[in-house]
């Protein structure tokens, strides 16, 4: 069971690792960044307790650690009971769901093995929204996709903002960077994968008649909100496809888009 450990100073160095949030934040590809893995809520921070993060401590009011009582079981980690406001004061900002864990990042898989295990990718380029990464991959998550592979300008799937948004789910679908973009596509094709570009070109194949879609193995390529997939990675795709929409709408939002191709693609 987590130690229960009672705070109420705002400068207690073991609170340390929860410090600031809206200066350092924590992300690796920002000086000063720590890099941990860092999970908001009891639906997020149960899901990095059953992950394989190894969590260094929790923080959070007496009332939503009292929620997580059953996953800390067996979980031998400091967990700080505070008020809302010394809470706040350490964190930075007002945590509306009074709780927060971290954990140390762990290496991901190499992606011959996300490749061996899947029959639905998704393969993203240029994704550097993290709300939009988190909702893709609790779509992704939620419709089958075995693995979700980055390109070139993708934002750190680990951030905690996009943790968030994904409902920890990026906790939970292995993911990891694609080198030597775009040419790592004819890798996935070598390996059995029809490549398919998702995009509002007029041209595309319409998502609904891709032939011998069911029972294949697909990588689905999706762009940046606002200019889409690169010409060079449509013109590495086996095939462009797209999903029809009412007049006077040009395009969705990506994490929308990759949901609905993802639920058409994944029977």
């Amino acid at each position: 069971m987590a130690v229960l450990i009672y705070t109420e100073d705002v400068e207690d160095p073991r609170l340390d690792d929860f410090r600031d949030l809206t200066t350092a934040d924590r992300r690796p590809d920002r000086p000063g960044g720590r890099g941990f893995v860092i999970a908001e809520g009891t639906v997020v921070v149960r899901r990095l307790l059953a992950s394989r993060y190894r969590v260094r401590a929790l923080l959070g009011v007496e009332r939503r650690l009292a929620e997580l009582a059953d996953d800390l079981r067996g979980v031998d980690v400091p967990a700080y009971v505070t008020s809302a406001g010394v809470m706040a004061r350490v964190v930075g900002f007002h945590l509306n769901r009074g709780v927060l864990a971290v954990a140390d990042r762990v290496p991901q898989p190499p992606v011959a093995e996300i490749v061996a295990g899947a029959r639905l990718l998704a393969v993203l380029e240029g994704v550097g929204d993290h709300e939009n990464l988190g909702a893709l991959f609790r779509n992704a998550a939620a419709l089958g996709v075995g693995g979700v592979l980055l390109g070139p300008g993708c934002s750190d799937p680990l951030y905690r903002r996009s943790v968030r948004v994904s409902m920890g789910n990026v906790l939970r679908v292995p993911f990891a960077p694609l080198p030597g973009w775009p040419g790592a596509l004819e890798e996935l094709r070598a390996a059995g994968f029809h490549v398919a570009a998702l995009t509002p070109r007029a041209d595309a194949v319409d998502l609904r008649g891709l032939p011998n879609a069911a029972g294949e193995r697909i990588a689905l390529l999706l762009g940046a909100e606002g200019p889409g997939l690169s010409a060079a990675a449509l013109a590495a795709a086996d095939v462009a496809v797209r999903i029809p929409m009412a007049g006077g709408v040009d395009s969705l939002n990506v994490a929308t888009a990759g949901a609905i191709a993802f639920y058409q693609l994944g029977g």
